[in-house]
């Protein structure tokens, strides 16, 4: 193997893109985690002058949210796959019945895209002699083995990162002064969120201001709103 094609293989690899599926189920469970057990922790501290009520409440926070967020991920990304089998059994079923206008249609594709009919055609029938559902579900359908998300994958990914991200605020309820706890509570998990926006920005090839930043408000906006509720109450637990 020459030296441009092992730089041009390596080039493909490593794409961002390749990444998307396992990097968004990651860091959306890992942010959530953060947030919500830390909100959760927030709001209780906000109305509690004791630290088991906050404790509890975000050890409870903790276990729901993970399972929550690793069954709906799952049911989530089944239906996207339920959804693109079927479409591909159609498309498979459309080429069985009319080849003709499938490979019309297909060539019409590639003459969307700029090449002259008489290319379009014969990429076209170059393509489906190799492969033909492959072809029209990459070009019709849109439908890459990059793409197509695995529903247990997914699952563990998200689940497990929650777990991870939601254990940091439990560790800031059971060791941190108590009559401190929300202001500490926000400021460990507001560095959290900077270091998961920081880390995700740069797996995925983002910019990492605008990640920290967009993190940072949102992050700013859940806890602050949850703490309001929590004072609002005043609920002596």
């Amino acid at each position: 193997m020459t030296k441009a094609t092992e730089e041009f293989t390596e080039l493909i690899e490593n794409h961002y893109i390749h990444k998307s599926n396992w990097l968004r189920a990651a860091v959306l469970g890992a942010n959530d985690g953060i947030l919500s057990t830390a909100s959760l922790a927030i709001g209780v501290a906000a109305a509690s002058d004791t630290r088991e009520p906050i404790v509890l409440a975000t050890l409870a926070g903790l276990i729901a949210g993970a399972l929550s967020m690793a069954a709906g991920e799952y049911v989530s990304v089944s239906s996207q796959t339920d959804i693109e089998r079927a479409d591909i059994e159609r498309e498979r079923q459309q080429h069985k019945e009319n080849p003709e206008l499938e490979l019309l249609h297909l060539a019409d594709i590639y003459k969307q895209r700029g090449l002259t009919e008489e290319t379009a055609l014969q990429v076209a029938k170059e393509l489906t002699e190799h492969d033909v559902l492959g072809a029209h579900v990459r070009d019709e359908l849109g439908i890459t083995d990059n793409s197509q998300a695995n529903p247990i994958q997914a699952a563990f990914t998200s689940g497990g990162a929650f777990v991870v991200g939601g254990i940091l605020p439990l560790i800031v309820a059971l060791l941190l002064p108590l009559h401190q706890m929300e202001i500490l509570l926000y400021c460990t998990a507001l560095i959290f969120l900077i270091m998961l926006g920081a880390f995700s920005a740069k797996i995925g090839g983002a910019s990492i201001t605008k990640a920290i930043l967009r993190i940072t408000f949102w992050g700013t906006v859940t806890m602050g709103l949850t703490a309001l509720v929590g004072y609002f109450f005043g609920i002596n637990l």
